[in-house]
């Protein structure tokens, strides 16, 4: 399928960027569509109980969001930390870019300093830090990596996060499952919906733009994953799961295999353990793992979107947004979500 980045551009009005979560999260509006019928039918997040196959198994991605962005002068100056290669030394991205070139030593804050050792094609800088990335000296300076699109309001750091969130390691939150409630994910229980959990820690796989017209030259980054051989045996049984997010999908199509049993029926196998996943899924992708998807709406021409494409297909993407926008949904992290079943 010769597609390109244009493909995947819609218009969004400012006003549906949402800049607050609902409250209670349950409370979002949910967009229901059937692959089957192609309907699409309005709800709110607090009713999926009552919207999922009572033969699923939802599977969350329990990664919890790191205060990894450090604010200089008075936000003027930013170093976004993607990763920590040894105690003094980081990836990251940086603005303004012009002051972080490659042997300068720049000024930080008072007693505060990083040396640029190297700039990497997307613009990634190696530093090394005057102190340890997790010396307190740091703690002031550190604050949740919201958006770009979202005012940074320190006040919202946990909303920024899902109720189940344990190991720290995303520089991005998985947003689809913001929407969870204790009280619903009980009433999921009750109703005999299995849950299982495993990790993706949110890097620039997600989030970093395409910049190339023709998609398939665009290269993702990886991401790493983790899986207990527990959960893996238990996908494995599930007659249907419904994932919890891009980064959820990212990790079972990764890590899915299907066995022939008597040269006919498939059954999923999963593959347990750690790892990392640069899976690129566009429209011809053939899912294997994932059988439905909630997830929130997504940026113009984002990986994320092709994701969702790949799903439901183009035109019915397309229509699904177009829906969305006339009965403004809101949009991005904090907006509304959407059950493609």
């Amino acid at each position: 399928m010769n597609l390109g980045l244009h493909d995947f551009d819609f218009d969004l009005p400012d006003r549906l960027i949402a800049q607050y979560p609902a409250h209670p999260r349950d409370h979002a509006k949910l967009l229901v569509y059937d692959r089957v019928t192609k309907t699409i039918q309005d709800y709110f997040f607090y009713e999926l109980d009552n919207l999922l196959n009572p033969d699923t198994t939802l599977v969350l991605n329990n990664s919890r969001v790191e205060k990894c962005r450090l604010l200089f002068e008075e936000g003027k100056m930013e170093v976004f930390v993607l990763d920590t290669i040894e105690p003094y030394c980081v990836q990251a991205l940086v603005r303004p870019g012009k002051k972080f070139k490659v042997g300068k030593i720049v000024s930080l804050a008072p007693g505060l300093e990083a040396q640029v050792l190297s700039i990497s094609e997307d613009g990634l800088r190696t530093l090394r830090l005057s102190h340890k990335f997790d010396d307190a000296i740091f703690d002031s300076f550190k604050y949740t990596p919201l958006p770009p699109y979202i005012v940074q309001n320190e006040a919202l750091s946990e909303k920024y996060q899902t109720i189940y969130a344990k190991y720290e390691g995303s520089k991005a939150a998985p947003t689809a499952g913001m929407h969870f409630t204790s009280e619903l994910m009980q009433r999921i229980a009750k109703k005999g919906v299995s849950i299982e959990e495993l990790t993706l820690h949110v890097g620039m796989g997600t989030f970093a733009p395409v910049k190339t017209e023709r998609i398939q030259e665009h290269i993702m980054h990886e991401e790493d994953y983790f899986l207990t051989e527990q959960v893996a045996s238990r996908l494995a049984k599930s007659q249907h799961i419904t994932a919890v997010g891009t980064t959820s999908v990212r990790v079972l199509e990764s890590i899915v295999a299907m066995n022939s049993v008597n040269g006919s029926h498939a059954l999923r196998k999963f593959n347990m353990g750690s790892g990392s996943t640069g899976i690129f899924i566009t429209p011809g992708y053939r899912y294997q793992a994932v059988d439905a998807l909630i997830t929130n709406f997504h940026l113009p021409k984002s990986t994320l979107l092709m994701l969702v494409a790949a799903f439901v297909g183009l035109e019915e993407m397309h229509r699904i947004y177009a829906h969305a926008i006339a009965s403004e949904y809101r949009f991005y992290s904090f907006g509304d979500a959407m059950l493609l079943r």
